[in-house]
């Protein structure tokens, strides 16, 4: 499988100005809410960045719930609700992710933001 590019999807409790920010910078972001999706489950929203074989950015710890239980996933960047981070810190970080990890090595590993 060749190396793809590291491809975001935020759910809707990530900032949609994060996702702008990365798509200004050339990273492809796209959001919950750009699909239409909000309100649906967590396991439908982390399937549906499975298929799209993008990276699901989340302030939702039920995802980490997920993962523990086996779910497959193209990648998991989570924020905790408790961290106070602007949104150009989070966008730092997900240029850092996107710049660091290729696709492949994105798949079934949880990133979790922090200063970069």
């Amino acid at each position: 499988m060749a190396d793809l590019s590291v491809r975001f999807c935020l759910d809707e409790l990530m900032p949609v100005a994060i996702a702008e920010q990365l798509n200004h910078r050339g990273i492809d972001a796209i959001t919950v809410k750009d699909l239409e999706l909000q309100g649906k489950s967590d396991g439908f929203h982390l399937q549906l960045a499975n298929e799209m074989q993008r990276v699901l950015c989340t302030m939702d710890d039920d995802y980490i719930q997920l993962f523990i239980d086996g779910r497959q996933h193209w990648g998991i960047v989570f924020a905790s609700r408790k961290d106070r981070r602007n949104i150009g810190t989070r966008v730092r970080f997900l240029e850092w992710a996107h710049n660091t990890y290729t696709a492949d090595e994105m798949r079934n590993h949880i990133e979790y933001l922090r200063v970069i």
